[in-house]
């Protein structure tokens, strides 16, 4: 079994000061095997909201996938949004926008959405799914296979398809032939675990998909800030979700549970 914590939409620059300590603290206790970072680690992409991001990423538990957002792109600074649009972020928190964790049981890849010509979508290409499926194609089956973007590939029918990663049709059926089981993305800062059955139907495939809520902004849109934690084995994986609550301290809000049917991820009967 292989523990991750995923958490998103971190927005320096617009913390609330007070999760910072106690998310620190639970993740430590959590001891996972991989950080997750599903992106915007910043509200304005300025240096200085890197460098706050950089130091609070350096007291969290190594290794850590960490992938950019479109927060992260410069918006007012026209000129370096597209001429070097992650020049700070990678100055500050790693250069490698393709960032892997793979072991024995568990691969998990890092997919860069954030895109300059758009001010909020993100966007994949042909050539990163390709690697992707290249990288998968080098990994014995029975490792699972966990991919790491900002933008989603599904979210919730009542939910805008707008704010879907474009291209994600022709990324998803890739994944089907390469078994990608899990799916891990911010974004929305809206909190929610299923599968992608209704929106892709691919026959004998459905992938998992968990998207993670904002873990420290004030931008909340609605929803407690909060993070997830999973438990991942071969044919079970575990999400529980962390709130915070009224008493001060990120506390279990919901714990789903998904079983492997073949390539089919399902809720636990």
């Amino acid at each position: 079994m292989r523990t991750l914590v995923h958490i998103s939409d971190l927005h320096f620059g617009r913390v609330d000061n007070q999760v910072l300590a106690p998310l620190r603290q639970l993740i430590g206790d959590v001891r996972p095997d991989v950080v997750v970072v599903s992106g915007d680690l910043t509200q304005r992409a300025r240096s200085a909201q890197f460098r706050q991001a950089r130091h609070y990423l350096d007291t969290l538990p190594k290794p850590q996938i960490v992938v950019p957002g479109n927060h992260d792109i410069p918006l007012y600074n026209v000129a370096a949004r597209f001429f070097q649009p992650l020049v700070k972020y990678r100055r500050h928190i790693t250069r490698d926008l393709a960032p892997e964790f793979v072991d024995d049981e568990i691969a998990v890849l890092g997919l860069n959405t954030a895109r300059s010509l758009t001010f909020k979508d993100g966007r994949v290409n042909r050539r990163q799914v390709e690697f992707l499926r290249q990288r998968f194609a080098q990994l014995p089956r029975a490792v699972t296979r966990v991919v790491v973007t900002h933008h989603p590939f599904d979210l919730p029918q009542h939910l805008d398809r707008d704010d879907l990663v474009d291209r994600a049709p022709m990324a998803m059926e890739v994944f089907s032939r390469c078994g990608v089981d899990l799916l891990l993305a911010g974004h929305l800062h809206t909190s929610h675990t299923h599968n992608t059955a209704e929106r892709y139907e691919i026959d004998g495939y459905a992938a998992l998909v968990v998207q993670a809520g904002t873990a420290t902004s004030t931008r909340s849109r609605g929803e407690t800030n909060s993070f997830n934690v999973l438990r991942v084995e071969h044919d079970e994986i575990q999400v529980q979700r962390y709130a915070w609550s009224e008493s001060n301290a990120f506390t279990v809000a919901a714990t789903d549970v998904f079983q492997r049917q073949g390539d089919v991820w399902r809720p636990a009967t």
